[in-house]
């Protein structure tokens, strides 16, 4: 069930990661930090992260050229 109150009713669209080298390991650890969404314009993304246990939104948008 989905309400208007909601900021972010529709699933996922993508999942935020930490990526951590460990030292003498080849492979790294990646560590699921937080979710994303897709906007409608497909210009930029809504994400959610959990950052050393404090919630945080942002909002990532695609740079556009300045007009000279």
């Amino acid at each position: 069930m989905s309400s208007q109150n909601e900021p972010n009713p529709k699933k996922p669209t993508h999942t935020v990661y930490f990526v951590r080298n460990k030292e003498g390991i080849e492979k790294a650890e990646w560590i699921k930090t937080g979710v994303a969404w897709e906007h409608s314009d497909h210009e930029g993304l809504n994400l959610s992260m959990d950052c050393l246990g404090q919630k945080v939104s942002l909002t990532v948008r695609k740079n556009k050229p300045k007009p000279e």
